[in-house]
């Protein structure tokens, strides 16, 4: 017996667990790891010093399971904490057994488990401070597995997803969770991200009467040790302020402050959707395009805050006039738009416009002020004027444009004629461009003739260039709608004064007695203050005498914007020493208000008259008017367009001195002027 002790005792120290055999509870052999945990003294005798040393918070536990394995026999393995000699806590977990039934002694056996605990408790810590980490996102972070199932969600997805808050149980198919109408979206990113490749897509939700919330969802696949897809991350973003505060900014971008109707930037965008609407169904759209006239006058007297009043006064009479579908913009200052889809042809786009424009025949008050305005109305229609929004838009502002050149007010309905206008305009433009920027003005000079006796009294500068298309040189005429702009018409008389001064300085360098020469002047050039200190300078450059000079104007200088700067221009003219002439007479505004309130020396008779008095008395007479004007208010004389004898006759009949035409001879080149101011002093007029 006693070596068998030995022997049990032997096995019992080689284990590296705490082990002892109890009966009735009472240790009554422990190997030496239990003897030093315990300390010898304590851990044999009467009392249950294991179970009592047990942390109290397992130490029923313990009992428990003590008990169990009594009544049973048997009882599951538990972990509770002791502590050592030192006071020092450990892990344990606890087996009891029998080692065999005819010995009646129980086998408990403790296995430190402290550093297991700690790691296990380290990996819950983290663990937790994830979830915690994951759940304090405001994004909805989403663990999917390589089949589609959830693995795992945060807090905020269990939200959005509609899921209890605790509920840490998935393994439900992602994309059943996402809102039906974006479950096929979802299921291609998923594929994509299963295939080793990040997706992304946008969704929302929103129940009805529900603010809409906006998505951005971003599936990214996690790789193991070998590359392969184990899991995919998928991050949602509630991006619903962004798109809210972007959805009024775009509405804050597309609506006019001022008048509240839609802007440029909404006109371009929707009038592009209507005509993609209308090429679908074949259908008819008219575009119109509203100018107020006379608008700057109404800021120039009653002030802005007036302008702006009947502004906003208009836009609501407009939008008011036409139906809920139509298109009612303000595309900037004081030109609206308006686009009508699906109307039966022009006769219906034209009776809307007519009704459009009796809107500002209304009187409209402003501080006690009756604010008097028109509209002028341009329009075209697709597909019949264009089939693109800049084109559409292009034609419609041609309309406008003619009807603001021929008189303001009404309406004007885009035709191809009205085209070929504006086309002939910019080619004129475009040509006095290319002129400017190749250097290919040339004056040519038109002799003024005496009439009594043939003898060249002056000339007039006229400007000429060559003519690719026949080889000769162009005329002036062909560029009229230049000298309506002022940037091209200051450059083309830059260019032809000083082409001008150039000659008169060539021909006194050889010695040859120069005639005045007169030069143009458009109305455009009279828009800056300092047109007669320009001339001036330029004369004083080149050494030419302001007598020298002769400077035709219109009567439309007179009349135009600018007025008093023309006044103090040939003011400052007239007492240099140069000569003023009022071309084109008769042909403007006529009024003899301009002969007394202005310094003209010269007055010419326009080639109109001249060429119909033969025929008609009534013209006749107005020519004899005028020739015994001339005299009267101490002014010279010219009429222009002198092409046979019969005129010739009438108009030294009617007191006429000077005349200019084909009769005497067509405007020649500087060389030719050389010439003549050399030799034969008269031009026959055989």
């Amino acid at each position: 017996m006693t070596d068998l002790y030995v022997q049990l005792q032997a096995v019992l120290d080689a284990l590296p667990q705490m082990a002892a055999m109890v009966h009735d509870g009472v240790p009554v052999q422990a190997n030496l790891r239990w003897r030093e945990f315990f300390g010898n003294d304590a851990a044999l005798g009467s009392s249950r010093d294991w179970l009592e040393r047990v942390h109290a918070d397992e130490r029923a536990l313990a009992i428990a399971g003590w008990r169990e394995f009594l009544l049973h026999g048997h009882a599951p393995a538990f972990e509770c904490r002791l502590q050592d000699e030192a006071g020092i806590e450990h892990w344990f977990e606890v087996r009891l057994g029998s080692p065999a039934a005819e010995v009646p002694l129980q086998a408990v056996t403790m296995t430190d488990i402290s550093a297991r605990r700690r790691l296990r408790h380290s990996l819950e810590q983290s663990l937790d401070l994830q979830d915690r980490m994951l759940d304090a996102s405001m994004d909805c972070i989403q663990v999917i597995n390589s089949d589609g199932t959830v693995r795992h969600m945060n807090r905020s997805g269990c939200v959005a997803f509609g899921l209890l808050q605790d509920e840490r149980t998935f393994g439900m198919q992602w994309a059943d969770l996402l809102p039906a109408a974006f479950r096929n979206k979802g299921r291609r990113a998923l594929a994509q991200a299963a295939g080793g490749r990040a997706a992304r897509f946008a969704g929302q939700t929103g129940s009805e009467g529900a603010l809409t919330q906006f998505w951005d969802n971003v599936l990214t696949p996690m790789f193991d040790r070998q590359g392969q897809v184990s899991g995919i991350l998928c991050v949602s973003r509630d991006v619903s302020r962004q798109q809210h505060a972007e959805r009024r900014l775009r509405i804050a971008c597309e609506i006019d402050e001022l008048t509240g109707l839609p802007n440029r930037r909404s006109f371009n965008r929707r009038l592009r959707l209507s005509l993609q609407r209308q090429r679908v169904c074949n259908g008819t759209l008219g575009l119109m395009i509203i100018d107020l006239d006379h608008f700057k006058h109404v800021n120039d007297t009653l002030g802005h805050s007036a302008g702006d009043h009947l502004l906003r006064v208009l836009a609501r009479r407009v939008a008011a006039h036409v139906s809920d579908t139509t298109l009612v913009t303000r595309l900037g200052g004081d030109e609206f738009a308006v686009v009508l889809e699906h109307i039966t042809g022009e006769a219906e786009l034209l009776q809307v416009a007519e009704g459009i424009s009796l809107l500002a025949e209304s009187s409209v008050t402003f501080a006690g002020q009756v604010i008097n305005t028109g509209m002028s109305i341009g329009c075209a229609m697709y597909p019949r004027d264009a089939c693109d929004p800049a084109e559409l838009l292009k034609a419609a502002d041609t309309a406008l444009n003619d009807l603001k050149a021929n008189g303001r007010g009404g309406v004007r309905l885009y035709s191809r004629r009205l085209m070929a206008i504006a086309e002939e305009a910019a080619n004129q433009r475009l040509m006095a461009r290319q002129l400017v920027r190749d250097g290919g003005v040339v004056p040519h000079y038109q002799p003024k003739v005496n009439l009594q006796d043939g003898r060249v009294v002056g000339y007039e500068a006229l400007l000429r260039w060559p003519c690719v298309e026949d080889k000769g040189i162009g005329e002036d005429c062909q560029l009229d709608e230049a000298f309506r702009d002022y940037e091209l018409a200051s450059r083309l008389a830059e260019a032809m004064h000083l082409q001008v001064l150039a000659d008169i300085r060539a021909w006194q360098a050889q010695g040859l007695q120069v005639l005045p020469i007169a030069i143009n002047a458009a109305p455009v050039e009279f828009l800056r203050d300092d047109f007669a200190e320009i001339l001036l300078e330029k004369l004083q450059r080149f050494a030419v005498d302001p007598v020298l000079i002769e400077l035709e104007i219109t009567e439309q200088v007179l009349t135009d914007r600018g007025s008093a700067f023309v006044a103090r221009a040939l003011g400052l003219l007239k007492d240099a020493g140069m000569r003023i002439a009022l071309d084109d007479f008769g042909t403007g505004h006529s009024s003899l208000a301009h002969l007394r309130d202005y310094p003209i020396d010269v007055l010419k008779i326009d080639r109109s008259f001249v060429a119909r008095m033969v025929a008609e008395p009534s013209i006749r007479a107005i020519v004899e008017a005028v020739g015994k004007l001339g005299p009267s208010l101490r002014l010279d004389l010219v009429a222009e367009g002198v092409e046979n004898a019969s005129q010739r006759q009438i108009l030294i009949e009617a007191g006429y001195r000077i005349g200019q035409g084909f009769l005497y001879d067509r405007a020649v080149n500087a060389a030719q002027v050389a010439q003549r101011l050399q030799g034969a002093p008269k031009l026959s007029t055989a």
